[in-house]
């Protein structure tokens, strides 16, 4: 009799590349073949290769892995002229292994059994392009390094609740043009190796086409839509300052020209980073930067 074997789905995804990393940790050495092996090191070159050299400079277009972003961002990325984002050594090293480990990740899907196929497929909606990272067993996956403040919102299941990078729109957009359905994101924490698959609830997605026109739309006006974020307290004292999905964009400066009176934001150095404040009661006690 022919043992048929059981067909993996995603549901068992995790927990099957559990299961067969800890063979190692009960003496058994996992079965690899020196082709596997082969193809795992090209991927890891490849990554090394993308990371090595500087990206070029060019205007920004509509793309599958920004349409999700903020609405007033894409605006201001689509109408300013694009400048050289000057990238600190160590967040280029964050970016490196955040690279490599999602080849490693890809390899344990293969390592435990799962299917992947469409690596780096590049598909089509409403003319907007994307390479989708890949499939696995016939379902899309994006893959995502995460630190782990960020994890938390694919193993909470809460990243429709903050979703400032678009992740959810360029999943949508991927199954859209594949025109599957039951697809998500398998996470990895850079901090704890921790993994995590994460399939969005089919109200979290949004319809891709309508977003893309409406997106067209904002383009052709000559003003940016509405902010996307309000200022939040920072202290007790009245301060207010830019929450976090603020904090990294490149427009905030322009975006909040009014703030302090007209002044502009207003920047202070604390040991976790920056803060940006649009109204300021009481001078915080830490170095104030120039804008």
């Amino acid at each position: 009799m022919v043992r048929v074997k059981p067909i993996k789905t995603l549901d068992t995804l995790v927990e099957d590349i559990y299961k067969e990393i800890s063979k190692i940790s009960e003496g058994q050495t996992l079965e690899v073949s020196e082709e596997e092996l082969d193809a795992f090191a090209e991927g890891m070159k490849s990554a090394m290769r993308q990371w090595l050299v500087p990206r070029e400079v060019k205007k920004p277009y509509l793309r599958m892995s920004n349409i999700g972003r903020p609405e007033r961002q894409l605006w201001y990325d689509m109408k300013t002229d694009p400048k050289k984002n000057i990238v600190s050594p160590s967040t280029q090293i964050k970016f490196l292994y955040g690279h490599l480990l999602e080849e490693v990740v890809l390899f344990l899907v293969k390592l435990s059994g799962h299917k992947i196929t469409a690596q780096q497929k590049e598909v089509t909606v409403s003319g907007i392009k994307g390479h989708m990272d890949c499939k696995i067993d016939g379902e899309v996956v994006d893959i995502k390094s995460a630190s782990n403040f960020a994890f938390r919102k694919f193993s909470h299941g809460t990243l429709a609740d903050k979703d400032s990078f678009g992740y959810l729109a360029q999943l949508s957009a991927y199954e859209e043009a594949e025109q599957t359905t039951g697809g998500g994101f398998l996470a990895i924490n850079k901090e704890s190796g921790e993994l995590s698959f994460f399939k969005p609830q089919s109200l979290d997605k949004p319809n891709v086409p309508a977003k893309i026109e409406t997106l067209r739309q904002q383009l052709k006006e000559h003003t940016p839509p509405a902010r996307c974020y309000s200022p939040i307290p920072d202290g007790a004292f009245g301060n207010l300052k830019l929450p976090s999905e603020c904090g990294w964009c490149a427009h905030k400066h322009v975006c909040h020209s009014d703030a302090n009176n007209g002044k502009g934001l207003r920047t202070f150095k604390y040991s976790k980073g920056f803060t940006y404040l649009t109204k300021v009661v009481r001078v915080p006690r830490v170095d104030e930067v120039a804008a």
